[in-house]
């Protein structure tokens, strides 16, 4: 069994991901921001007796960050597995978004993983052994507009991932990249607010197109079990979608020649809505709903974050 460190378990796919790795016997150290104002892992971790121990960490902050994994090494010996899940999502136009907010996406998103990364490495290559999973999105391959800090944070992700992964292969390290798809998870409910003022009304059908997404009610625990199958190994694939979409997202944007891409933000409300229904997607009474789709995903996952004891 392993010792592994996740970051972002809070709520949604840290959550699960700690719950499923702990359900299958490893060790984990569940890390998140503030421990006290999610106590729910806290209460699952004593009610099952699971090998969770819970730290307060900000990946935004070197310190905060060395003194967890100095606890781990010092406290374990060894740290087998670092699952960088920590993230925050953002929504809006590039002009409409202001420099704070690309920095802050990009510091959690990008820098927080590096960090972590950072502090994990040096004793895994001294051991030449152990795994890196960074959980990215599809939208680190699939650039939708109004999305723009968000993917291109998980881009610079995907990429980190791939330098890493040749980097490390010497010293038998393994770098695993997991995209999920459109998961119903919180983190729909903690993206910032669009102004009805948008001079870009376009942004009704991205909003329409998660809102429809959402319906399909893709748990977490769909990519926890794609991570717990990673730990479980052995294996050399590098990246991993996660959870029903996943790959149809991956393809359907992949069949699309850039040109077609750009030039579908140019259809009409009528002309875009037929093709997300050819995909499965309801999003026509969204787009002529009044007012813009509000995405609480959060409220609708509170009963479906937890996940099942059995391993895939």
């Amino acid at each position: 069994m392993s010792v592994i460190v996740i970051t972002g378990c809070s709520t949604g796919i840290g959550y699960a991901t700690a719950e499923t790795l702990a359900r299958n016997g490893h060790t984990v150290y569940a890390t998140m921001r503030n421990p006290k104002a999610s106590p729910q892992l806290d209460a699952l971790t004593d009610a099952d007796k699971l090998p969770i121990t819970i730290f307060p960490m900000d990946v935004l902050d070197d310190e905060s960050v060395k003194k967890v994994f100095d606890f781990v090494l010092a406290d374990e010996g060894v740290i087998d597995v670092l699952v960088n899940n920590a993230g925050i999502s953002y929504v809006g136009a590039v002009e409409e978004t202001s420099m704070e907010f690309f920095k802050l996406v990009m510091d959690t998103n990008l820098y927080g993983t590096i960090r972590c990364i950072k502090a994990v490495l040096p004793s895994m290559r001294k051991r030449k052994s152990g795994t890196i999973i960074n959980v990215s999105s599809v939208a680190g391959k699939l650039y939708g507009n109004f999305h723009g800090a968000y993917t291109a944070s998980k881009a610079a992700v995907e990429a980190l991932s791939e330098s890493l992964a040749q980097e490390v292969k010497p010293y038998n390290i393994q770098v695993a990249i997991v995209e999920p798809g459109v998961i119903e998870t919180p983190i729909f409910d903690k993206v910032n607010g669009i102004s009805e003022n948008t001079k870009y009304p376009n942004v009704k059908r991205y909003l329409s197109f998660f809102a429809a997404s959402l319906e399909a009610h893709n748990p977490p625990s769909a990519v926890a079990e794609v991570i717990n199958e990673i730990v479980a190994g052995p294996n050399s694939k590098l990246r991993w979608p996660a959870g029903a979409d996943a790959l149809g997202l991956l393809d359907w944007r992949s069949s699309i020649s850039d040109e077609d891409w750009i030039n579908s933000a140019g259809l009409s409300d009528e002309e875009w809505a037929n093709n997300m229904e050819q995909m499965g997607l309801g999003v026509r009474k969204y787009l002529q709903a009044e007012g813009l789709p509000q995405l609480n995903a959060g409220e609708r996952s509170k009963s479906r974050v937890g996940v099942s004891s059995t391993s895939r």
